[in-house]
Parts: structure tokens; C-alpha cells; sequence
């Protein structure tokens, strides 16, 4: 199985596990979600300094975190228990795979847009049918060897970088202005699953779509063709389906930008 697509079906398991799991737990589910983003977002930095230092075991690391997100979904370690296994291996398998995709992508947008789109798609299956979470931890098992040899084999040593303070500041508001522009909006017309789905395949879509446009125009052409458009389509038209599943589409086109960058 080539190393992207690999990468790309695991991480919609990973992210449908995760969700799962979440919706599936019987507590305050407002505390767990802090808690579940807690560990699998703001560890990565953390897990990227380890894996820095141990480059050629990412194959084995990845693989582990998918293996830690499936059985930490399956075993009965109540509630907090789960959401910490879960969320600390959902944070190890975005830095391990998102590096390899990094690697092997030489620089370009294209294959990051394909690995980070499927995420969406996988949150909304583990949030509607938080029921399946077994077949979906299944499937990641599975995933997981495949992911291990492939890795083993093409894993090599990432190119150290300088980056600067301020454009990392930059490059966190842009994040930030991208999440409040994805949840501010009271989308009235999404009343069922289908709607879920629907939005989520435009985000899948637009994150696809963004890493083969800021390939072909660059960064600021992509982002100043998206984000003008996303802007009035999301504050103006959120109440009416298919203007707001276009401006999702228009706002999701910087995911990749942000991430190459």
C-alpha cells in the first residue's frame, strides 16, 4: 500500500475511533472534550521534539499510535482512562504521519492535502455512529501493518529547518481564524446525518483541493482566491446549504497552505 494512502486511510480511522469513543463515554462529555483536545493537540509539539530525535523509528511509532487509539477505544478503562490513551495516541500518529507525508512530499502541497482531508470525514462517522467504534478500531488494526513495514522502509532523516517566531504567531492566527470561521456559523439547515455528512465531504473536499491549487499558484495566490469568497459566504449565507458548503469548501483550501508552511 503506497505510503500516502496508507496515511490517509489511517488517519480517518484514527480521528472516527477517537470521536467514538468520545460520544460513546457516559460522563460530562464538556470536560472530556477539553481533555481529549488537551492531549491530542497541544502534546504534538512535544511528540515532535521526540521523533526528532528517533526519525528512523516512525514507522514503529506510527503504527504504535494507531494500535494505542484502537485498543484504548476497546478496553473497558472507563472514561478517563479511554480519552487519555486515545488522545495521547491520536497526537503521536499526526506528528509521525504527517512527518513521513512531509518527507515524501519534497516540499509540496498536493499529498498534504490528501492526508489531512479524510480527518474530517472520519470525525464525523465516529460522532454519528459512535456505535461502530469497534469496526472502526478494527479497521485501524489492520491499517497499522502496512503502515509499520512501509515506514520501516522509507523513513528518512527530515531536513533540520529555521523558522521564525513571528511567522509562527502568523501562522497560528491563521489556524485560529479558521477554526472560529468553521464553528461560529449556525448552520440551521444541517438537521440530520445526512447534512453532517455532506458538510464533511466538502471539508474533505476543499482540504484535497487546496494542496493541488497552492502547488499551482503558490501560497498567497491560494489563500487570497479562497478566503475573500469563504469570508462572505460563511458570515452572510450560513442559513442556506449550498453557499455555506461553498464557503467551507473555500475556507478548508488553506489547510494544506498552513501545514506546508
Amino acid at each position: 500500500m503506497p505510503l500516502l494512502a496508507a496515511n490517509s486511510i489511517a488517519h480517518l480511522l484514527v480521528d472516527a475511533v477517537c470521536a467514538a469513543a468520545l460520544f460513546s463515554c457516559g460522563g460530562d462529555l464538556g470536560f472530556l472534550a477539553a481533555l481529549y483536545n488537551t492531549l491530542a493537540f497541544s502534546t504534538q509539539c512535544l511528540a515532535g521534539l521526540v521523533m526528532d530525535r528517533f526519525h528512523q523509528k516512525l514507522g514503529m511509532c506510527g503504527a504504535a499510535a494507531c494500535l494505542a487509539v484502537a485498543i484504548g477505544a476497546l478496553l473497558p478503562l472507563g472514561d478517563i482512562g479511554t480519552v487519555i490513551i486515545v488522545g495521547l495516541g491520536n497526537s503521536l500518529f499526526h506528528v509521525c504521519a504527517g512527518t513521513e507525508v512531509l518527507i515524501s512530499s519534497r516540499g509540496r502541497a498536493a499529498g498534504l492535502g490528501v492526508f489531512v482531508a479524510p480527518g474530517a470525514v472520519g470525525l464525523a462517522l465516529g460522532a454519528l455512529y459512535p456505535h461502530l467504534g469497534a469496526y472502526f478500531a478494527a479497521a485501524l488494526i489492520i491499517c497499522a501493518v502496512p503502515i509499520w513495514r512501509h515506514r520501516a522502509e522509507t523513513a528518512e532523516q527530515p531536513g533540520k529547518t529555521r523558522g521564525s517566531g513571528i511567522a509562527v504567531l502568523l501562522l497560528l492566527a491563521a489556524v485560529a481564524v479558521r477554526a472560529a470561521g468553521g464553528s461560529a456559523a449556525d448552520f440551521t439547515w444541517k438537521t440530520g446525518s445526512a447534512e453532517t455528512l455532506l458538510l464533511a465531504v466538502f471539508v474533505f473536499a476543499g482540504k484535497t483541493a487546496g494542496g493541488l491549487i497552492c502547488d499551482r499558484l503558490g501560497a498567497s495566490k491560494a489563500a487570497l482566491l479562497s478566503l475573500p469568497l469563504a469570508a462572505v459566504l460563511t458570515a452572510f449565507f450560513a442559513g442556506s446549504m449550498f453557499p455555506a458548503l461553498g464557503g467551507q469548501l473555500l475556507l478548508n483550501l488553506t489547510m494544506p497552505v498552513t501545514l506546508r508552511l
